[in-house]
């Protein structure tokens, strides 16, 4: 039996600022470092074969900091930008709040949790979803049947996307998977 662990990246800067972040590539806060290392002690009796991460720098630092808590600075780890979060479009930078009051409570928040609700000129859920589960059937599932432990670092909208493919959610049913900071999910396969 091989274990999947997903770990949402922690608190980022813009996160901290209430910012649509998306793909720009923003370091974590001061609260964001302890937190990932807080996260780590829900790990320490794993041991991965490998992990992997988005090439954004809020991903990699929370994985960075995990593997230095624990020492795991040998764990070999792959980057890729399947892995990335979703692509706020027009949104992106501008305060969520602010955004809400413009738009509408109901409009922001189907902007944020529908499966295939567009945002100008950025992604949908569902397009993060058909980037990520491809990636997750080549990359990671061949590894997970050899028997081998795997840890991803990721954003929130990916691992909604990994959570909604592993565990079989309806489109219409994700809208109510939240993915909070600091949370570690396990899935024996």
């Amino acid at each position: 039996m091989a274990n999947l662990v997903l770990v949402r990246h922690t608190e980022s800067e813009w996160n901290k600022k209430g910012l649509w972040t998306g793909l720009i590539d923003i370091p974590l806060s001061e609260k964001g470092f302890a937190d990932a290392k807080k996260v780590s002690q829900f790990l320490k009796n794993f041991s991965f074969n490998i992990a992997y991460t988005s090439p954004l720098l809020r991903a990699k630092q929370t994985l960075e900091t995990i593997k230095q808590s624990l020492g795991w600075t040998g764990l070999l780890t792959v980057k890729d930008k399947a892995l990335n979060e979703r692509d706020y479009g027009d949104y992106t930078g501008t305060n969520k709040l602010e955004k809400e009051k413009e738009i509408g409570k109901e409009e922001a928040e189907s902007l944020r949790r529908e499966w295939d609700y567009p945002i100008p000129n950025g992604e949908t859920l569902k397009m993060v979803y058909e980037r990520a589960i491809p990636f997750l059937k080549q990359e990671v599932l061949p590894v997970l049947r050899n028997g081998e432990n795997v840890l991803i670092v990721s954003h929130g909208n990916t691992i909604r996307s990994l959570v909604k493919y592993i565990e079989k959610i309806s489109d219409e049913d994700i809208k109510e998977v939240e993915m909070p900071f600091n949370e570690v999910f396990i899935y024996n396969l």
